[in-house]
């Protein structure tokens, strides 16, 4: 056994036996006892002399493979037979989700004048009353006429639809018709009468049904909304064009009560396809109506200038300062590529 004095030997030193396992143990107790740490001569003393560190063999060196490059032709075939999806867009990605159109001068045009209708309507629902039993004043049906247009300032003003239900009723009581007098349904059928020719005469502008047709088979989600204060009697007359296959919302403002611009009349749309106002573009030609209710929601907006009433032209020219729609069109046919450059912006749109 070695003493405390004597230096401690390890393997690897010619002449000197290895330190036994007791005395190894021993001497690295002394090492921890006075907290250091072994130098490397010491660890090669205690445990030997490590050995020489391996050499990793060689690796096999591989060249680089070049990437292979497909033609157009044989990138086309290969999508055309694998990846099908990859050659058309996703209609979920794209950006235009639905489509909310006004009705009169953007889809449809009247082929008579307005007065020359309305005078004809007004005669008609004059002799249905007269013929009824009801007492009327002579040359009674001017004043159907001007109550017509009195209900509709007051709408436009006040932005809450007049009833034409309504407005038929007052006149009738104005002149000193009692209420409970009036039939109903007599009272709803003078105001059919008195809309008839005027929803006969509707025509829609060229290339309206192969535009609707193209949307919907696109996937489009399509509203038509209307400022027209008898419901029932919008209704026949998208009825009476073949607009109803179109469209999964028809609606009139007589039905609600409310009118365009009033953004609630436009939300019925947006709640009931469950999409977002900048995903739905609102098609229209008046500014002061269908672009400032599109404007005011948060949609796109296309302008549609051509065929529009007096009336509104004239506004549209007041307006033009104040209120600008995202694109102006000149023709219908026209929609169809500013709802493509919106849908899938990019030059990689279809």
């Amino acid at each position: 056994m070695m003493s405390d004095a004597q230096p401690a030997t390890g393997e690897g030193r010619p002449g000197m036996e290895a330190l036994t396992p007791e005395e190894r143990e021993a001497f690295l107790a002394r090492a921890r006892a006075q907290g250091r740490l072994l130098t490397p001569e010491e660890r090669a003393r205690v445990f030997g002399a490590a050995p020489p560190p391996s050499t990793p063999p060689p690796a096999d060196t591989v060249e680089e493979m070049a990437t292979p490059l497909l033609g157009g032709a044989a990138l086309a075939q290969l999508t055309a037979n694998f990846f099908p999806e990859l050659g058309r867009p996703v209609p979920g990605l794209r950006l235009v989700q639905g489509l909310i159109f006004d009705f009169d001068d953007t889809l449809a045009y009247l082929t008579a004048p307005l007065d020359d209708l309305m005078a004809a309507g007004a005669q008609a629902a004059d002799a249905y009353m007269r013929s009824t039993g009801m007492e009327l004043p002579e040359n009674f049906w001017p004043n159907i006429v001007e109550a017509r247009r009195f209900a509709e300032e007051k709408s436009a003003e006040e932005q809450e639809e007049h009833l034409a239900d309504d407005a038929m009723s007052f006149l009738l009581q104005f002149f000193g018709y009692p209420a409970s007098k009036m039939n109903p349904d007599v009272l709803k059928r003078a105001v059919d009468l008195f809309y008839a020719p005027e929803m006969t005469a509707w025509r829609l502008h060229t290339g309206a049904h192969e535009l609707l047709q193209s949307l919907q088979g696109q996937g489009y989600q399509l509203a038509l909304l209307a400022n027209h204060n008898c419901d029932r009697v919008f209704q026949r007359t998208v009825d009476y064009l073949g607009l109803r296959p179109y469209f999964d919302l028809c609606l009139a403002s007589g039905s609600v009560e409310y009118r365009k611009p009033d953004p609630k009349f436009f939300t019925i749309a947006l709640e009931r396809w469950g999409l977002l106002p900048y995903e739905v573009i609102v098609v229209g030609d008046s500014l002061a109506h269908d672009i400032a209710g599109g404007i005011e929601v948060g949609t796109l907006t296309v302008q549609c200038a051509f065929g529009t009433a007096p009336q509104v032209a004239h506004d549209n020219a007041m307006l033009a300062t104040q209120i600008g729609a995202d694109a102006v069109i000149d023709d219908l046919a026209q929609l169809s590529a500013w709802v493509q450059r919106w849908a899938y912006p990019g030059p990689n749109h279809p």
